[in-house]
């Protein structure tokens, strides 16, 4: 039976990934980086940061594989946390979300692979501007504060590949959402940044070598709302329809080796002796950097460790990268990963001896062979339990109510000592 978490109305390809968002925010806020940042502060963005933090830590979010970058683990968090303080509904949340989404992807694609190739995280990097456009959405601001708004959360753009398989790579996704929602609160209060520097010589695409997309980043596309009318054509067009769920908690550059590993014939999984060979396109070795690896964090970014242990106990879940598996460590210095450019960006080839044992052009989750409902039912069970059943039967219901069911909500929704006055889209003062 397919729970109702994840039957979203009008079969809505945002709230199925909202869903998968918010259920690996579920199992993340545990986590000891999202547990840091809980305690870092007691104010909005901090509230913010420990959201995203929560919903990217186990690296199980979805992934917009144009820009290779998590667009969700940005925009979800600014979008829900800054909905529930300004108490507005469920949809205004998913609305501003959905703004937010295609923004952050629009920029993330254009900018691809020159950030990645750069050593720069797409989702630190361009997570701003999309928590920056959801925000400004359900603060209502103009076109020119919501235009600065993207100005000033640029300032803070940053983050790095060399944080993966540690804290610092959740953290950062954290902290470029907060910086997003701050920026549109101080472009509210008459904040402005010069155009020069997003476009300018000393200016955040010359200087991060990032590209702005020709149609811009500001969230004005009748292509970004919430798609309760939108046509079938528009849909199609969307970021979001090219958007990857998940099926596996680790880097995006493991999967086709996990699967493929898993495919392998009894007589053909042995890495004790002859080294197992796996081919990946130049991008996914660049997100799986690391090889001998050791804690489980760093796992998750190894293709030897993630093929070791799959060839050992089977395909890993959440809880297999708690901790290192010390056999699927030593088994995976038998394991030698080797770059073809001629391969599928996420394709791979495992071979022994020149004999090829098992091709994937890509595994299951992207675009081209999306996880089915069924197989998104039993992740968002096993992240959330039941903690998200029919949680989208209502859209009219307050954004808060997501955050309780997810165990996201803190005192400051509730303790007016630890707030300050905002006025959401319709001008109305909250300070609850």
């Amino acid at each position: 039976m397919v729970p109702d978490a994840v039957r979203p109305p009008r079969n809505d390809a945002y709230a199925v990934a909202f869903t998968d968002w918010l259920a690996c925010a579920c199992a993340g806020a545990d986590q000891r980086a999202a547990r840091a940042v809980r305690a870092s502060g007691e104010d909005l963005l901090t509230d913010v940061a420990f959201a995203a933090t929560a919903g990217h830590v186990l690296d199980f979010d979805d992934t917009f594989s144009d820009g290779i970058a998590h667009v969700s683990a940005a925009c979800a968090p600014a979008a829900l946390v800054l909905a529930a303080r300004l108490e507005l509904t469920l949809e205004a949340a998913l609305d501003a979300y959905a703004a937010g989404f295609e923004s952050m992807a629009a920029l993330a694609a254009a900018s691809h692979p020159a950030l990645y190739d750069a050593g720069w995280h797409p989702t630190a990097v361009c997570g701003p501007v999309g928590a920056a456009v959801a925000a400004a959405r359900l603060l209502g601001l103009p076109d020119a504060q919501r235009s600065n708004a993207i100005a000033v959360a640029l300032l803070r753009a940053g983050g790095t590949r060399g944080a993966f398989g540690s804290d610092g790579k959740a953290i950062q996704v954290g902290l470029a959402a907060a910086a997003g929602v701050q920026g549109a609160l101080l472009a509210r209060e008459g904040a402005s940044v010069d155009p020069r520097a997003i476009h300018g010589p000393l200016g955040f695409e010359q200087v991060l070598g990032a590209a702005w997309p020709p149609t811009g980043v500001d969230g004005a596309s009748p292509q970004t709302a919430y798609p309760s009318e939108r046509d079938s054509r528009e849909a199609h067009e969307a970021a979001i329809e090219r958007n990857w769920i998940k099926l596996y908690p680790s880097c995006l550059g493991t999967h086709s080796p996990i699967e493929a590993a898993a495919l392998l014939p009894s007589d053909a999984r042995r890495l004790d002796g002859d080294r197992l060979d796996v081919a990946v396109h130049p991008v996914a070795r660049q997100a799986a950097h690391l090889d001998l690896v050791d804690d489980g964090l760093s796992g998750k970014f190894s293709i030897p460790y993630c093929v070791a242990y799959t060839v050992e106990h089977g395909i890993p879940g959440v809880r297999d990268f708690a901790a290192l598996d010390h056999r699927a460590r030593e088994r995976s210095e038998h394991v030698n990963v080797i770059v073809d450019p001629t391969l599928p960006e996420w394709g791979t080839v495992l071979a022994r001896g020149g004999v090829e044992l098992a091709r994937l052009p890509g595994p299951r989750g992207t675009p081209e062979r999306p996880v089915g409902q069924a197989e998104l039912s039993v992740k968002v069970r096993d992240l959330a339990g039941e903690r998200l059943d029919g949680l989208l039967d209502d859209l009219g219901a307050p954004a808060a109510r997501a955050l309780e069911a997810a165990g996201l909500r803190s005192g400051l929704l509730t303790s007016s000592d630890a707030t300050i006055p905002l006025r959401n889209a319709q001008g109305a003062m909250s300070d609850t």
